[in-house]
């Protein structure tokens, strides 16, 4: 399958969920994800806000908030700034996600574990992203530990990459746990 084909079969894969199953998935990712040593050892935590095809990181966010220093990436041109969680400074911005507001900005070297979303990923960590770059962008200079999260059906055996794709340090589905 090419990238296209892919896209289009794990989303109808996630169509397919029901409220209960994405509710159960979610918090086993990420019950999996907080019994990582690189998650314990993280101190700033770079972690999506989901839009509603994504697996949920709301429960998530909340839970955290009170023992990370979380951040937010923020849609800026074609990079992603990273800022501060802050509930009350939080908008719908580029592409209808929500982001953090303000002008404090933080450096990705700061970060040390990065939650990030994906379309697809394969057991070598690979990641198919919606097709516009902005992760492999930023996570291009990162030095933080890279955990991609997903459902179960947006793990696949092979996964077409390109040489600029960044690969995930360690993938978490609800059912497995892959460490490159």
């Amino acid at each position: 399958m090419d990238k296209r084909q892919l896209r289009s079969a794990v989303k109808a894969a996630k169509q397919a969920l029901t409220p209960e199953q994405k509710a159960h998935a979610a918090a086993r990712v990420f019950e999996q994800v907080e019994q990582l040593p690189q998650f314990a050892d993280a101190r700033n935590v770079l972690i999506y806000y989901s839009l509603p095809d994504e697996l949920s990181t709301v429960d998530a966010i909340d839970r955290w908030s009170g023992f990370k220093n979380l951040y937010l990436p923020r849609v800026n041109g074609d990079e992603l700034d990273i800022l501060p969680y802050d509930p009350a400074k939080l908008f719908h911005g580029a592409y209808n996600i929500v982001e953090p507001t303000g002008d404090t900005l933080v450096d990705v070297a700061d970060i040390d574990l990065i939650i990030v979303p994906g379309v697809a990923f394969d057991r070598a960590g690979n990641r198919l992203g919606r097709g516009k770059g902005y992760y492999d962008r930023l996570l291009r200079n990162a030095r933080a530990v890279k955990v991609g999260v997903a459902y179960q059906c947006q793990i696949v055996e092979n996964m077409p990459t390109d040489e600029y794709d960044i690969p995930m340090d360690i993938v978490v589905a609800d059912n497995e746990v892959i460490i490159r």
